[in-house]
């Protein structure tokens, strides 16, 4: 199953301020403007750490489901009213 990339638009803004912040932060290191290269460098390197978080963030959400999941009381003695049609059959 191959997810999609993750868009800027896709993005919370949360995110697309932390995304701008890292940018700057990479400019001012340079003490120059960045390049297409290095701008596109930053932002895939973000967006691939925050895949990883909501991958691992959904996995332990289907973990937690699947845990309270129903189950079926095997203690329970057999019912015949359970199996049968509560309107009979047509």
């Amino acid at each position: 199953m191959s997810t999609s990339r993750l868009t800027q638009k896709e993005m919370t803004e949360s995110e697309q301020r932390e995304l701008k912040t890292l940018l700057d932060k990479a400019r001012i290191s340079h003490g120059r403007p960045l390049t297409n290269s290095e701008t596109n460098h930053v932002k895939k390197e973000y967006i691939d750490k925050l895949m990883a978080e909501r991958a691992t963030a959904a996995k332990q959400a289907r973990a937690q489901k699947k845990k309270q999941a129903f189950k079926p009381d095997t203690e329970a003695t057999f019912s015949w009213s359970a199996k049968n049609h509560t309107r009979g059959k047509r």
